[in-house]
């Protein structure tokens, strides 16, 4: 059953978030709306200003103890807004749960069109790896559209040859910029946070004049995703970009991924990012850094993880 919060969290964005971005008519105020939250950075958690493979980003870290793996998180906003700093509370989170986190302030669109953000992560990621050394476990995680960063990243670095990382987190991912999900018309009116046209806007913000939006780097939801690592999904039951995660688990499962998949009832789109208030937020986001962790250190020690789909909401 979901909580009293999740449902007034839901009540809220609905009525206000949502029809003031239906409103703003282009990138610059779309991103005002988005980029408005502030968060209190918590004890126990220091943060550093980097510049990694030359993209500015911060390290987020705890203040004491051993971290088991290096995470790459990747803020989501439609690949036009947000940064490292709006999604502290996904980056501090991991922190506090032991990971030490580095999160990129990708270029944005409109400036600078697909594929400068996907440039941008696998310059990142490459430093990461380069400073960490071979043997540090490394693992990536995103947000909405940060999440299809996640993955466009990992079908870059495996085409290449690079290392993967050892798994994955996504948070209500964007992997379909074609928009051929159900739930885009289903919960047009449910979704807490978007319409279905605030969804398409981001792609024309994103995508240059005549870029196919079924591009596997693009859209994930296209590619070949065999080899992939270990990956886990949590979406909301009520959202938009739903079937952009159960769709793609689906493919996923079938190319031979290990995949991890939870919808969850009443929760707005990444409703990590109230966790204070929500404790949906809480959960979804300890079971996603024990995940981690857990793999980290079967990527480690040489053994495996293997997560089976679970389309059991909370």
């Amino acid at each position: 059953m979901a909580s009293w919060q999740a449902h007034a969290i839901s009540f809220f964005l609905r009525h206000t978030f949502k029809p003031r971005l239906a409103r703003a008519s282009d990138a610059i105020r779309a991103r005002g709306i988005m980029n408005g939250g502030v968060f209190k950075t918590p004890a126990g958690v220091k943060i550093v200003q980097a510049n990694l493979g030359g993209v500015p980003g911060e390290w987020v870290e705890p203040v004491s103890g051993t971290c088991p793996a290096i995470l790459l998180y990747l803020h989501g906003g439609g690949y036009f807004a947000c940064s490292a700093r709006t999604h502290r509370p996904f980056t501090t989170a991991f922190a506090l749960r032991g990971l030490r986190v580095f999160a990129p302030d990708y270029r944005l669109a409109p400036e600078h069109p697909f594929p400068a953000a996907i440039q941008d992560a696998v310059a990142t990621w490459q430093a990461l790896r380069t400073q960490g050394g071979a043997s540090t476990p490394m693992v990536i995680a995103g947000d909405s559209a940060g999440g299809g960063l996640a993955l466009a990243t990992m079908l870059t670095l495996r085409d290449a040859g690079d290392a993967l990382p050892a798994a994955t987190v996504l948070f209500s991912p964007l992997t379909d910029l074609a928009g051929t999900g159900a739930s885009r018309h289903t919960n047009n009116r449910r979704c807490a946070m978007f319409f279905e046209s605030a969804l398409m806007r981001a792609t024309e913000f994103y995508l240059p004049p005549g870029a196919d939006p079924r591009d596997p780097l693009a859209s994930p939801l296209y590619g070949d995703l065999r080899s992939l690592p270990p990956i886990l999904i949590h979406v909301g039951e009520d959202e938009t970009l739903r079937d952009d995660s159960t769709e793609f688990a689906r493919r996923a499962l079938a190319a031979g991924v290990a995949v991890q998949l939870t919808v969850w009832p009443v929760v707005p789109h990444v409703w990590q990012l109230f966790h204070p208030f929500v404790p949906e937020g809480r959960q979804s986001l300890a079971a996603a850094a024990d995940f981690l962790t857990r793999t980290a250190a079967a990527s480690r020690t040489g053994g495996t993880i293997t997560a089976l789909p679970n389309p059991a909401a909370h």
